[in-house]
């Protein structure tokens, strides 16, 4: 958006007409017009006299394309009543340039000037071919010349028409010296133009604003063209560019008030229009700076009225709407951009982006692809095609994207993380730690990376190595000060104590998580949901997930159905979600997510609760001091574990695990026979992701398979989409021992019910270890498959032992890996005994404590009853003490002033001042760290982040 560079050659114009104010009434009107009409009488007389009337008809004639007729007129004319020689040389001058002999023209003219006491009309008419030709100096001076000569005879008007012609020419002079490069010595001459020519220099005043914009004196500019527009009101362009003056100096109102002014002069001016959709294109991205999503839009499509091919308009129509989740206009807008520009890279990834998060997968990977083929150097798109072919198990392709996704962009923090997320997903966890620390390097606060390798550590570490347990911690340490102080903390009040107790208000309990649809936690939050005691409890869900489905549903209406409440809060940041549940007076907070995808721990840093606690969605510490408690259950961490957790562990006692298991309603209604009988081989199967099947897994599957001659291998895993992963998994497979045409390796199902239909396939399952399953175990136990699991010294191994015990199958909990090969092999051994603990598997396990809905919560309804009665009995302890201290402070106030009056004539007792000095002094420092450190890194529009 450039300021116009206007010519002189285009700025000729009339001279400035005095404006008459309109009369009162028709005499007035009649006596004005008559005045006029004796004016142009006059003129027209003086002209003849100068020129005589033959010569103005040849004019009008050679004007209007009759040259021939106009020669010829003025050859019927005398020589005398053309003005002698010199007038007829002028006159037929006139009638050859009008015909375009300009050649001719000028011998004529030159002619009739003959000293410098010619005609004026051949001095300008010299000047106008020198002018026409690009001579300006030239020009210039025969202009000057004829307008001091019609000056002499008298001829004021001619003579003020030859100023505008003078300017004009004196003005392009100026504009070839800026042309030239000549700044200096342009800008002299529009100066000389005005201080000469003030009355028709409307044209200097506006190319010198041009140049002076050039220079960056832009407020000299401003003054330059509003002179030039204080002479010609009529200068549209003159507005457009004081428009383009002020969007320079980020005056962005003022630049749109002039380019609307401009516009009220010639509605029709494009360049007008193009610039001032584009000044509200700016002017909407400062309404999106300041979180004004509606008055950003608005101003976009104001923008569009004015320039329906503006096609930052319509992208940036298309970030603030996706950021306000209309995510079908943003899909408009995106997609209009892109017809508009095609190769504009930006916009199909950000199309992709909103497509991706709808579900529309296919439509996401066109347009990714797009936005590589206009930018191959484009690392978003790149990035996120790698996340698409992670996340649907077509690993080298994922692999090959990201790769390049790092090579255009070696720092790119995000593409590092997710290819530690692909290697962790095909079973590489060394190297997807590797990937981890290398995403932390280019971005030391990349929360999701860093939260990724302590989920790693899980899967190659054993829970109770130090290593493990350390970075937890510290982790933990370092997240809590960069999150900053929590907020104020909530001081008991009467009524707090005995809280969820008969007689007493009802306990609110609060549920966070991310994982609120068809996802592995969903099937072990659903049982208190649905059996809260409504007399006594008031749950509250705190649903953060980014998606919907039936399962979503179904735990919404457990929850109204409990006498509770569900809040969708997936668009709120962790600090306005703990405002959220600090304004709902929650008593208990539950996070279930841990280090897992999508996770609030930030939120439990600030501490919107009294008392808040971790369950569920992770096998570990969350490092946070914040979070004081962790359920869980006397198996998975027994009393003598040698692994350390942050928080304090409660468990659930005997029966229970510290788990509840609810079915999916999709699986299929009935346990298929044992495959065993039917194929005449043992089938053993594992569903459990790569990440968990590690080298020492391999090695003891193969032994159990090399002691049951003929048996088969039944792993279900995403990674297995990627024939590179299946062929690299035989290929380990075949090191141990085991022929690839005993293995099948099966890659995800989508659907739920055909999924569990899978286990039809199958005749025992095989746990991994150290990191054991835990869904999976309880959908194999469900479809009548029974699992062989390994005990061990932290809680991830310990899941499976605590899952069979509770339903009664400890005869399957292996102490060692012998025990675990000899269990295994032996069971593959008796076909009658799989057949006849298959049938029965399903109703073991629904009758017994791991699927008692109503026996769990109540346990875990008396574990939040304690836990806050705990913390309502410290808050009581913490006043009495306080009161205390309150009391003796009184008595040595009341010491001192007796003191005081003993010593003084008119002693007075002073007023105690107490403060939170220590603390306010602790929060600048937690403050000054915050900003010294930096913030977490968070998700960006046009990139995806696993």
């Amino acid at each position: 958006m450039g300021a116009i560079d206007a010519r002189g050659t285009d700025e000729r114009r009339d001279a400035l007409a005095l404006k008459t104010p309109p009369p009162s009434d028709r005499a007035s009107l009649r006596a004005l017009d008559d005045a006029r009409a004796s004016a142009r009488t006059a003129r027209e007389t003086r002209r003849e006299a100068v020129r005589g009337r033959a010569w103005e008809t040849a004019r009008a004639l050679a004007r209007s394309g009759r040259g021939r007729d106009a020669l010829e007129t003025l050859a019927r004319t005398s020589t005398e009543a053309l003005g002698g020689i010199s007038g007829r040389m002028c006159a037929e001058g006139e009638c050859l340039e009008a015909m375009g002999m300009t050649t001719a023209a000028y011998e004529r003219f030159r002619a009739a000037c003959g000293d410098d006491d010619g005609r004026p009309e051949a001095w300008c008419g010299l000047g106008r071919l020198a002018h026409a030709s690009g001579a300006y100096d030239e020009a210039t001076k025969c202009y000057r010349r004829g307008r001091d000569r019609f000056k002499e005879l008298g001829a004021m008007d001619e003579a003020r028409e030859a100023d505008q012609t003078l300017a004009a020419a004196w003005t392009d002079l100026g504009t070839t010296h800026k042309a030239a490069g000549d700044v200096e010595r342009a800008l002299a001459t529009y100066r000389a133009v005005i201080a000469e020519l003030p009355w028709c220099a409307a044209a200097a005043y506006y190319n010198l604003g041009v140049s002076l914009v050039e220079c960056g004196q832009l407020v000299e500019a401003e003054h330059a063209y509003r002179r030039s527009i204080a002479v010609d009101p009529t200068r549209a362009e003159a507005y457009c560019n004081i428009g383009v003056v002020f969007k320079m100096m980020s005056r962005m109102d003022e630049a749109v008030e002039a380019y609307e002014h401009c516009l009220r002069l010639a509605p029709d001016f494009e360049l007008g229009r193009k610039n001032l959709s584009l000044v509200l294109t700016d002017q909407g991205t400062e309404f999106k700076m300041k979180n004004s999503l509606s008055a950003a839009m608005a101003t976009y499509e104001r923008a569009l009225t004015y320039d329906s091919l503006n096609v930052e308009a319509y992208y940036n129509l298309g970030v603030a709407c996706a950021e306000a989740e209309e995510y079908d206009r943003a899909i408009i807008a995106y997609e209009t951009a892109g017809r508009l520009r095609p190769h504009y890279a930006e916009v199909w990834n950000n199309a992709g982006v909103l497509y991706k998060e709808r579900g529309n997968d296919e439509r996401a990977m066109e347009y990714y692809h797009r936005a590589v083929a206009c930018n191959p150097n484009f690392a978003q798109p790149l990035n996120n095609l790698g996340v698409l072919h992670t996340m649907s198990g077509q690993a080298q392709f994922a692999l090959d994207a990201l790769q390049r996704a790092v090579t255009v962009d070696p720092a790119y923090a995000v593409a590092h993380n997710n290819i530690g997320v692909l290697l962790r997903d095909t079973g590489d966890i060394e190297h997807a730690c590797d990937a981890y620390r290398e995403c932390v390097r280019h971005s030391p606060n990349d929360r999701h990376a860093e939260q990724n390798y302590l989920l790693a550590l899980n899967y190659i570490r054993r829970g109770e190595e130090r290593e493990v347990c350390e970075a937890h911690a510290a982790w933990g340490t370092r997240f809590a000060k960069l999150i900053g102080p929590p907020l104020k903390a909530r001081r008991a009040v009467r009524q707090d104590s005995g809280a969820g107790t008969p007689g007493r208000r009802k306990l609110v309990v609060g549920y966070v998580s991310p994982d609120m649809y068809t996802h592995s936690v969903s099937y072990f939050a659903a049982a208190p949901l649905r059996s809260h005691d409504s007399e006594m409890i008031k749950p509250i869900v705190y649903n953060v997930a980014k998606f919907r489905d039936a399962q979503t549903e179904r735990l919404r209406k457990f929850t109204l159905e409990s006498g509770g409440e569900w809040r969708d809060c997936a668009t709120l940041t962790e600090a306005e979600l703990a405002e959220c549940i600090r304004n709902d007076s929650v008593d208990v907070l539950v996070e279930l997510t841990g280090h897992t995808a999508n996770n609030r721990l930030g939120t439990m840093v600030l501490e919107p609760a009294p008392v808040q606690i971790t369950w569920i969605g992770y096998p570990n510490t969350t490092g946070l001091r914040s979070i004081r408690y962790r359920i869980t259950d006397e198996v998975c961490d027994p009393a003598a574990t040698k692994q350390t957790f942050t928080e304090q562990l409660v468990r659930l006692p005997s029966p229970y695990a510290f788990l509840c298991y609810t079915p999916n309603p999709e699986a299929p209604s009935t346990v298929s026979l044992a495959p065993c009988l039917s194929v005449g081989y043992v089938t053993f199967g594992c569903f459990n992701t790569m990440a968990k099947v590690t080298a020492e897994v391999r090695t003891v599957w193969s032994r159990i398979m090399l002691a049951t001659p003929g048996s088969r291998l039944y792993f279900k895993s995403k990674a297995f989409a990627c024939e590179v992963i299946r062929q690299r998994f035989l290929t380990q497979m075949a090191a141990c021992g085991i022929e690839s045409w005993r293995i099948d390796c099966v890659p995800l199902e989508k659907a739920t019910s055909s999924h569990l239909a899978m286990y039809d396939r199958v005749d025992i399952a095989l746990d991994t270890f150290p990191y054991a399953g835990t869904t999976t175990t309880c959908e194999s136990l469900y479809m009548g498959v029974p699992v062989i699991t390994l005990s061990g010294g932290c809680h991830a191994h310990n899941v499976g032992k605590s899952l069979l015990k509770t339903i009664g199958l400890d005869e399957f909990v292996a102490n060692d890996v012998e025990a675990y090969v000899r269990i295994a092999t032996s069971l593959a051994k008796d076909t009658k005994r799989i057949s006849k603990t298959r049938s029965s598997l399903r109703d073991k396990l629904l009758h017994s404590p791991l699927c008692d809905a109503n026996g769990f919560t109540r346990e875990l309804e008396s574990i939040y009853r304690e836990l806050w009665q705990r913390w309502c009995d410290e808050q009581a302890r913490a006043a009495d003490a306080e009161s205390d201290l309150d009391e003796e402070a009184e008595e040595k106030e009341d010491d001192e002033d007796r003191c005081s009056v003993d010593g003084v004539e008119d002693g007075s007792k002073g007023e105690s001042n107490s403060s939170d000095n220590d603390t306010a002094e602790q929060y600048a420092g937690t403050s000054a760290e915050h900003a010294e450190q930096g913030e977490f890194s968070s998700k960006l529009i046009d990139t995806l982040e696993i």
